[in-house]
């Protein structure tokens, strides 16, 4: 039986449309495997981002040989300085200023915010303000309330930002830097604000062995605001 010529054409013309649509699938395929891959390797080069914080200084014994140790490595940190020692050593909080360090607040005589009056606790934290403003020309955004106790309606008198923190070794609790170093290398997490102090030679220490360790391990170390807005 002959199949009459518009049938042939037919069947010719779905043959190709079935053949168009495969090529389109095979190059829709194609780019979307290329994009998978391409996104892929972005996310295999992209670091892993902590952020590491010090409480307490500026330090007369310890927060230069801190700072000569982050600048050797390339890291940049955050430090909350208490406003009594910002008045004792200004050219220390300069020297973290030039060094490309985060200043924020951590109180003026590192006390308890929440059991102070409203007005004596915004004291605590504009005289610091005041005094670092007075040094490095800038006033602080950023806030760690003592023991992390920030105070009850204190956001309605002051536009700071309070940061606490992820990983809390307690290294003011022993003077072994190796202890300190283990907990946080063993806890943090990408995204993970790292709490020290650079107030004691092992915490110190324990600062430049956790630096190492977590750069071997793939982290990048960023100040604090580049993890919370980032």
């Amino acid at each position: 039986m002959q199949i009459p010529e518009r049938s042939i054409l037919h069947k010719k013309q779905y043959k190709g449309i079935l053949m168009l649509a495969v090529l389109v699938c095979m190059a829709a395929f194609g780019n979307y495997a290329r994009d998978m891959a391409e996104e892929s390797m972005r996310t295999e080069e992209a670091p892993k981002r902590v952020a590491i914080t010090f409480d307490d200084g500026p330090n007369a014994d310890y927060t230069e040989a801190l700072l000569k140790g982050l600048e050797e490595r390339g890291v940049s940190a955050t430090f909350f300085l208490l406003g009594k020692e910002v008045e004792k050593h200004p050219e220390i909080v300069k020297e973290i200023q030039d060094g490309g360090h985060l200043i924020g607040t951590h109180s003026y005589d590192h006390v308890n915010l929440s059991n102070l009056s409203d007005a004596a606790a915004i004291e605590q934290v504009d005289k610091t303000n005041a005094a670092i403003h007075e040094i490095t020309g800038e006033y602080p955004e950023y806030i760690r309330p003592p023991f992390g106790c920030w105070k009850a309606n204190l956001d309605y008198e002051t536009s700071m930002i309070e940061v606490l923190w992820d990983v809390d070794p307690k290294d003011w609790a022993t003077s072994n830097s190796a202890v300190i170093a283990k907990r946080v290398v063993d806890k943090v997490e990408e995204n993970d604000i790292i709490l020290l102090h650079d107030a004691s030679e092992s915490s110190v220490n324990a600062a430049f062995t956790i630096i190492d360790e977590l750069k071997a391990q793939g982290y990048t170390f960023v100040t604090v605001d580049e993890i919370l807005f980032d």
